[in-house]
């Protein structure tokens, strides 16, 4: 045997040396790497959730889920199955619980809301909440609003200083969640973002101001109409809000009809079979001179997050005056006005008998029917005597008596006659 020389020894001391450095920086760092990684979004308000497997499949993430299950806090029962999904039923009775018992410890800051449904043709133009927490003020903390009339999404939260901070979302690619099929909405809310997602593709972003904390003494409702605070007439297959505000943008919707999705390799390593690994690895490697360069090709990484909405634009220049529009509908009549000051008066005027004028003469009119008899008349004045005449002699007597002489009898007739009439026959009295 061969003895080694001083500087053979130095220089294997020196690898033993640089070895256990390795060693010793890797078990004191790997804990603290991992501990950063997998507890910077975990927030202790938010229990564990019990999700099927497709949930692992969907979402590439190597943890486990925390957050809220609505549908099993609100006691919402299994009912059939349409199109390979096993839907809930929503009642007839307002969906709403205190807010403590749905979020005990309440909500962590950043979230995402996951819910899946199809619209019926008697709801596709409702306006109804998916999610509406109050605080025992009656003001609205937080809420997700669907606007079927404008095919539009709504999200509205409270600021610091206890006003709405109201974003709306009316990107034209929202129009197909009307359109009465099974459509996955999910919202993305971080500290100062709100993004919506339809189907797991990002439809629109918008920045936020400061949101404030939220009270758990109020009271939270789900799927509920506006108008009348009643279930809204829906299809629901799921509702659930992670504690993770990646959720919704790491969705890949694989359960969606003619969605694949490679499956995802699942490591769960261990900080003792990391550093075994990597330690076999550091001392099977030979010691490399400082002069060695690691020259590693650069390998392309995932597409990042979409950024920010820039700021608005500057002010346009004013634009060309546009066509004259049809003629609008017929307004409504107006109030009845105050009673008007008295008229001046007229010019004179002749009277109508004044401004008569004669007329032609018109023609005769129709003989009239025979009258009734008239009134007996005056006694008219005494007659002229007439001439008397007689086929026989008369004459008067001294007495005043009338006597006839017919000419046949030599005796004379005396009498006092009232009338005498003569005839053929002679004459006679009465």
């Amino acid at each position: 045997m061969f003895s080694r020389g001083p500087l053979s020894c130095a220089k294997d001391d020196m690898i033993q040396c640089l070895r256990w450095t390795v060693f010793l920086w890797v078990v004191n760092s790997i804990p603290f790497t991992s501990g950063m990684t997998v507890n910077e979004r975990i927030d202790h308000t938010c229990p564990p959730m019990k999700l099927e497997e497709k949930w692992h499949t969907n979402v590439n993430i190597h943890r486990e889920f925390t957050g809220f299950d609505l549908a099993q806090k609100f006691l919402l029962r299994k009912g059939t199955v349409t199109d390979n999904r096993l839907l809930l039923r929503l009642g007839s009775k307002p969906l709403f619980k205190p807010t403590e018992s749905v979020f005990p410890d309440g909500l962590s800051h950043e979230y995402s809301i996951i819910a899946t449904f199809r619209l019926r043709k008697t709801t596709k133009k409702n306006r109804w909440f998916v999610l509406q927490i109050f605080d025992k003020g009656g003001d609205t903390q937080v809420s997700l609003i669907v606007d079927g009339a404008k095919k539009t999404v709504e999200f509205l939260a409270q600021g610091f200083l206890k006003n709405s901070l109201l974003y709306v979302f009316k990107n034209r690619d929202l129009h197909a969640l009307f359109d009465r099929q099974f459509h996955k909405l999910g919202v993305s809310v971080e500290s100062n973002a709100v993004s919506v997602y339809l189907d797991c593709e990002l439809i629109e972003r918008q920045v936020t101001a400061e949101r404030s904390g939220m009270n758990v003494s109020g009271r939270t409702f789900i799927t509920t109409r506006v108008e009348d605070g009643r279930p809204v007439d829906i299809e629901l297959q799921e509702i659930l809000i992670f504690c993770d505000a990646r959720i919704a943008d790491l969705d890949r919707c694989c359960d969606s009809p003619g969605v694949t999705c490679e499956p995802v390799v699942t490591h769960n390593p261990t900080a003792a079979s990391l550093v075994t690994g990597y330690l076999h690895r550091m001392l099977s490697m030979p010691v490399q001179l400082p002069s060695d360069r690691c020259h590693c090709p650069a390998l392309k990484g995932d597409q990042g997050l979409p950024g920010l909405a820039g700021h608005s634009g500057q002010k346009g220049d004013k634009g060309d005056m546009g066509l004259k529009g049809d003629p609008g509908p017929q307004g409504l009549p107006g109030l009845k006005g105050d009673k008007g000051e008295p008229g001046l008066p007229g010019a004179e005027t002749l009277s109508v008998e004044q401004q008569a004028q004669k007329g032609d003469q018109g023609p005769p009119g129709i003989p009239g029917e025979k009258g009734d008899g008239g009134l007996p008349g005056q006694p008219g004045a005494p007659g002229k005597e007439g001439k008397r005449w007689c086929s026989l002699e008369c004459y008067h007597d001294t007495v005043g008596y009338f006597q006839f002489n017919d000419g046949l009898s030599d005796a004379p007739y005396h009498g006092h006659l009232d009338f005498v009439y003569i005839g053929w026959e002679g004459f006679h009295s009465e």
